[in-house]
Order: C-alpha cells, then structure tokens, then sequence
C-alpha cells in the first residue's frame, strides 16, 4: 500500500458546485495595472529588508512566505486559483464530513515539520496501518491464504530484481523491464501475472509514474521516513490556514511572465504587474513543463533539462458515499484485477475509520489514472462499482454521492506529484532548485531531492528557498 507519497489527487470535476475550503487573510486580486504589495524594485543587490513576491499559495510558496513574513520582510504572494492550498484541497461539499481532494497523509510523523504544524494548530489527526488491509481476488471474495502466499512471494522477487539492479549500477531501465526480465514474464501464467501486476500498480500509486516511464535506478532514491502514517478528520486545510494567517496573500491572479535583471523583478499575470527586489517560483513541474509562464532572460539550460526530464504524474481520488458500510472493517482494501484490467481501482481506504462516515475513498494511478480523466463522472462511479460489486456482491447499495478528481486536467497542477522518470537523475531535482541571478529562487516538492512528493518535502523547499533570501 502507499507508504510515504503525497497521495494529492487533485481535481477538478466535482460533482455539483465545488466548495472551496477558507482563506484566510486574502485579497481578492489587484486591478489591471496595479503594482502588488511587493512594491518597486531596489536598484542594486538585495539587503536588509526585502520585497518578495511569491508565486504559488501552496503549502511551498505559504511556506516560504511564512519564514519571510516572519523575519520581517515584504512578502506579497500571487495565487493562481480563488482559494489557497494548491495541491492541498479540503472539500466541505458533504456536511460533517471534510474530504482532502489533494494531500491526505501525513507521512511518517517522527521528527516531520508538518506533524509539527499540526500541532501547532491543534490539528486531530488519525493513524491509518498498512497492516490493516483486507484483500480480495477478481473472482469474487477475499484472497486464499495460496493467493496471498503467492503475493507475498512476487512482492519480494519484484523488490529483490529491483535492488540488484540497482546494486549493479548499470545502464538504466524502466521499473517494469526490470522486473519483468527477471521474473520471466513471458512464461508466467495469467494468474501470477495479474498477483505480479497488482505489486507494479502500488509501486506507480506510491511514486505516481507509470512503470514503464519510472526509472529502475532512482525511482525509490529519497528519504525514508520514519514513523506512523496520519490523517486529518478536518481536513489538510488545517495546516494552510494556519501559515497563511496574516499574510497577504492575492488570489485569482494567473502568472504569464517573469522577468529579472540587476534592478529587481516583474510579474506580470492576467490582471496587472508585481515589482520586487526577489521572487520564489513555487509553480508545480506539469506547469513549468507546460511552458504557459515565460521567464526573461530565460532560464539555465541545466534547469530547463531538469525540468524536461522529470516525470510528472498521476494520482486521482473517487470518494463514494453510501447510506451504510457493506465492507470490511480495515483501514485498506485492496483488489486484485485480471490482467486485462491492470492497475484498474486496485486500492482502497475506509473513510468510515477516521470519520465515521459511510465513505469509501478508491484510487487510480499512472496511466488508468490518467485515462479516465477523458471519462464522464457516471463512467467513473459505474467503473468503480463494478469493481465494488466483484468484491462485495451485486447487492450493495449505489452511492447517494461522490466526488471525483481529474489532476492531469488542472491548469494550475497538470499532475499529481513527480517521479523519477527514465532519463532523469535525483540530482536534476538540484538543477531545478537552484536560483537564478539571485533573483529568482524556486521552491516545491518537485526540488527537493531528499523529500520530493510529499507534503513536508514541498514545505521544506520553500522554507529553503526563504533561507535563500533572508539567510
């Protein structure tokens, strides 16, 4: 099951009208031609109190404005969306019951600045266990202690192809060639490759990336973390609001362009342009890959390499609400599909645990993931179904609602989280972090190399990038 990832799905297409969680203390935007907050640039190096702009109301860019705010500096930040959190997005569209549509985990609380944080704004937060899971077969029921042996077994053989591969430091290849020429493939039975399958599908919901684009050498080259896995019953929007109290922060305004030369900074956005001494860059991968925000004089060539050769990818959420709980009292669920239906809804989480709601949470990875984004909400629910009545039997109840995320189709994320695509290398991850003429300094989980795809990792980037500026 998920280990340590951001697990941020997040998405447009709600059903009904989308609820937006609190902002707090936002400006609605500036008029056309308005100079932000951040003022006029200085007309020499930065020194002693800065003006900053920050782009991106993320849990990086609140970061980063947090730090700067907090040391005394004018920090404005620009804010794409009409709410706050970026890729952290607590629906309240169901009464009673708040549902995190991006982040949902804190991953591995032991010495974690984002379980501080929670802390700090007295944030409840409940365990989910990886060993609290319940499997079931395409066939129908639980898996059979054969099954599950059998499972464990590939697991293992996958991990151990994997390692060795790793440990042989060769050419690279994709995690799913790994594995397959080690195990081979070809000469595997309908059966096993579907138990096979199911352990590839985890790999691609832990790191988002389809593995046959991950890379077998590095796709797993980061931290680990240490400690329980929490959620937020209240929701994530705990922590954002909690960093974005008493910063201006101006919403609804797009970034088109940035420019810098000795003097200072200009963005410019939809609505007007912003001056200042510094900016943090805080745009999600999919939208630097994206090439719709332009940088004068242009970026570095080993930036722009970074930024093309890293993977952005895919995680979306399908929250079904029920009239009452038919399923197994676990933390997780977890299906094994037939081979022609790989990676196809093969995870699950009980919302009834830490909310005491009748809702299941199923998600989808990678390239399903990404394929049914081009899917009506009825063709996602009536997937989902399908696959909820295999494992449970034709009698369940329909759902009374759902909510459903579509990331890959956000302008303003284009994706999930990023991975370590073949062809790229962890150190590109500094490339992209790395500042510009002094001026212009990028933050976000996609930079940091010891922490990318998670929550604290992207708060951590913009703390770094702050540091960057006010030291």
């Amino acid at each position: 099951m998920h280990r340590r990832r951001f697990l941020t799905n997040m998405g447009l297409g709600l059903t009904g009208m989308a609820v937006l969680g609190s902002v707090s203390a936002c400006d609605s935007g500036a008029d056309d031609g308005e100079a932000g907050s951040a003022g006029t640039p200085s007309g020499s190096a930065p020194s002693g109190r800065q003006k900053v702009i920050v782009v991106g109301a993320g849990i990086s860019g609140l970061g980063a404005a947090r730090y700067l705010a907090d040391k005394g500096h004018d920090v404005s930040v620009l804010e794409a969306r009409d709410r706050i959190g970026g890729r952290i997005w607590t629906s309240q569209q169901w009464a009673g019951a708040p549902l995190d549509l991006g982040a949902s985990w804190i991953h591995g609380i032991d010495n974690n600045p984002i379980a501080a944080l929670a802390a700090k704004a007295n944030a409840k937060t409940v365990v989910t266990d990886l060993e609290s899971t319940t499997d079931y077969s395409a066939d129908g029921g639980k898996l059979s202690d054969g099954q599950a042996k059998a499972l464990e077994g590939w697991r293992k053989k996958a991990a151990d192809a994997l390692t060795s591969f790793q440990d042989e430091g060769g050419k690279d290849a994709s995690v799913r060639s790994v594995v397959e020429d080690a195990v081979h493939w070809s000469s595997l039975s309908d059966q096993d490759k579907a138990l096979l399958n199911w352990d590839l599908n985890d790999y691609e919901h832990e790191y988002s990336g389809s593995v046959e684009q991950m890379s077998g050498l590095h796709f797993d080259e980061d931290n680990k973390v240490k400690g329980k896995d929490v959620l937020f019953p209240q929701g994530y929007h705990q922590i954002t609001d909690l960093l974005a109290a008493g910063l201006s922060v101006r919403t609804g305004q797009v970034v088109k362009r940035i420019d810098w030369n000795s003097g200072g900074v200009t963005v410019t956005t939809d609505k007007g342009t912003f001056q200042a001494d510094r900016v943090v860059v805080t745009l999600p991968l999919g939208v630097l890959q994206a090439g719709t925000v332009q940088f004068g004089p242009g970026l570095p060539g080993d930036k722009l390499t970074a930024i093309g050769k890293l993977g952005m990818g895919v995680l979306n959420k399908c929250y079904l609400r029920f009239p009452s709980v038919f399923w197994a009292d676990t933390d997780w669920l977890g299906y094994v599909p037939r081979v022609d239906k790989c990676g196809q809804w093969t995870q699950w989480i009980n919302i009834t645990r830490p909310t005491g709601q009748p809702v299941l949470l199923g998600f989808n990875a990678a390239d399903f993931g990404r394929t049914i984004e081009g899917w009506s909400d009825a063709q996602i629910v009536d997937s989902a179904m399908a696959t909820l009545r295999t494992m449970y039997g034709s009698g369940i109840p329909a759902p009374l609602d759902y909510q459903i995320t579509r990331w890959a189709s956000d302008p303003y994320a284009l994706g999930s989280y990023s991975f370590n695509k073949l062809g790229s290398t962890p150190a590109m991850r500094d490339q992209l972090a790395a500042a510009v003429d002094g001026r212009v300094h990028f933050a976000g989980e996609a930079t940091e190399k010891g922490d990318p795809a998670t929550v604290h990792g992207a708060y951590l980037s913009g703390v770094r990038a702050a540091k960057e500026i006010a030291g």
